[in-house]
């Protein structure tokens, strides 16, 4: 459990982290188009500060809401997508100041109270919704052609730089067996959709070493998949055809080959990086061109978390909070953090290799799998954050890992994260396995 003093640096630090992702817009760059798959970024923001008062200082301390009206214009179930478009938002300057406010009662109260358990979890639940948004902040970023955010641990140079990757061709073999699929009681913080472990069978099966590269997804492009409508199923070839999609959307011909627009700038496609920006619908495609299928969320935790019994049958009980262990520190083992500014080599990263040597099943890229997103056995809502998972059962596919852009408290083997699956916006790519 984090003392007082630890967390109010990881309140400060998460708060820096989130006024970088809009600090170098200007006022016409915050006024966005209305789009599905976008927010403005003032509601966003002020979004953020409305969490934290919401969820932590009302409850904590029995106070009023810091901003009057606040809950009219930040409270994400009460008003609608398209209306935020609408709303009186206060002024840049106001949010901004709205923000610090929030940001100093927080840590007002943790100069003057050391947290319990359950108090814990409150601030961590606030810091992890705000690491969502600052990734949310990065893709929208992305998705309007805006600059790459400039963040204090991000590295000047190329994305694509060599890193000690390339290629990582072929499959590992993982054995099955009985696994506790989900989230301990013991687990240092977790949501309610991970809740809670559970025996599940698992068959043997082979999954691939890395995520899908963009050299093995330009083969798919070249190849004419896009047009084949029986690599696509109903559902998406409605939406190819809608789109009129024939490649992944920031992807560009150029004179000498595939380009991709990153952010405000336009390079060459990397060989050996993960394919990202795809939907599930396209990774689907891709699977049954290639004659592969993508993991289930269980075959996927399998492989990331799981350790093989001695006997060489089956696995172990132990399960890895993270591919490489239990230690939270990802440097050397993960390209999480904006460190990067972009996706790097599926073949880099070696020291964060699972026990069954499947590498960047954290950081890089989200992968897709093939489920949906359900409830597990006994599912209950968690306080006080009731709409985060029951909402969205059903409608939406599971990703498992993180990108490159993702915090790390937001990256752990037993995290469910969600989307619908026409979404390519996101940080999402794939890694598949063999038909049996």
């Amino acid at each position: 459990m984090l003392p007082a003093s630890r967390l109010a640096q990881v309140v400060e630090e998460a708060h820096e982290h989130t006024l970088a992702c809009i600090a170098d817009l200007h006022d016409a760059q915050l006024s966005v188009p209305l789009m599905e798959i976008v927010n403005p970024f003032a509601w966003e923001l002020g979004h953020v500060a409305f969490f934290y008062d919401v969820f932590l200082l009302r409850i904590l301390e029995q106070r009023s809401p810091v901003m009057e009206g606040g809950d009219d214009l930040y409270d994400s179930f009460k008003v609608d997508h398209d209306d935020r478009w609408h709303l009186p938002l206060p002024t840049r300057r106001e949010t901004l100041e709205y923000t610090e406010r929030v940001k100093d009662l927080v840590l007002e109260r943790l100069a003057s109270h050391e947290p319990d358990a359950g108090e814990t979890y409150l601030y961590l639940l606030a810091l992890v919704h705000e690491d969502m948004h600052g990734e949310a902040f990065t893709y929208m970023r992305q998705t309007l052609g805006y600059a790459m955010p400039s963040f204090a641990n991000s590295v000047a140079g190329s994305p694509a730089r060599d890193i000690g990757g390339g290629p990582l061709p072929g499959d590992v073999q993982v054995p099955g067996g009985a696994m506790r699929l989900g989230a301990a009681p013991d687990a240092p913080f977790t949501f309610d959709n991970e809740k809670w472990s559970h025996v599940t069978e698992i068959r043997p099966y082979k999954i691939a070493r890395a995520p899908v590269t963009n050299s093995e997804f330009e083969a798919f492009v070249e190849d004419g998949g896009y047009f084949r409508r029986e690599l696509w199923g109903y559902q998406g070839w409605t939406w190819r055809s809608r789109t009129g999609a024939c490649h992944p959307v920031y992807w560009r011909r150029g004179k000498e080959g595939w380009m991709r627009r990153h952010f405000d700038s336009v390079v060459p496609l990397e060989p050996h990086a993960p394919v990202v920006h795809v939907n599930w619908f396209e990774a689907s495609a891709y699977c049954n061109w290639a004659r592969r299928r993508l993991p289930t969320e269980a075959e996927w935790e399998m492989a990331a978390s799981a350790e093989p019994a001695n006997h060489g049958s089956g696995v172990t009980e132990r399960k890895r909070r993270y591919p490489w262990g239990d230690d939270p520190h990802y440097a050397g083992r993960a390209n999480l953090d904006a460190h990067h500014s972009g996706c790097v080599d599926v073949g880099a990263y070696a020291a964060g290799d699972s026990a069954f040597g499947c590498r960047q099943m954290i950081g890089n890229v989200w992968e897709w799998t093939a489920s949906a997103f359900y409830p597990f056995p006994g599912f209950v809502v968690d306080y006080p954050y009731k709409e985060y998972s029951a909402p969205w059962f059903g409608y939406r596919k599971v990703l498992k890992g993180g990108s490159w852009a993702t915090r790390p408290r937001f990256a752990y083997n037993t995290l469910r994260n969600f989307f619908q699956p026409y979404r390519n916006d996101i940080f999402a790519g794939f890694r598949t396995c063999a038909l049996d």
